[in-house]
């Protein structure tokens, strides 16, 4: 895989890039089919304590409530090591609720 990020290609151009990457991360870390829908979004966190930008990563699985894991660090800055690590950081209630953590401070 070519790692060469282009400075001035557009900035929407390097984001796609980017957010097909992490869902191949996540596919590959929770042994996924192609099939299955991952979305990758950026958003403004508002939460109290909580980084001005977070990365939101939605995994739906047919007949299973929808999971996410929240990334503090914009799509550009989220890297393989921090899904594999907020996936290990798992508990089985969350699991069960569908929602999971990167826990604060781990990055």
């Amino acid at each position: 895989m070519n790692n060469f990020v282009n400075p001035l290609a557009p900035r929407t151009n390097r984001l796609q890039a980017k957010s097909a990457e992490i869902k191949a991360w996540v596919r590959q870390l929770l042994d996924l089919p192609e099939d299955t829908p991952v979305s990758v979004v950026e958003l403004a966190c508002r939460d109290e304590g909580c980084p001005d930008i977070e990365t939101v990563i939605g995994i739906m699985e047919p007949g299973k409530p929808i999971r996410t894991i929240r990334i503090h660090e914009a799509i550009s800055e989220v890297t393989r090591e921090a899904i594999a690590d907020s996936a290990h950081e798992m508990t089985a209630e969350d699991v069960a609720k569908g929602t999971f953590k990167q826990p604060r401070g781990s990055i």
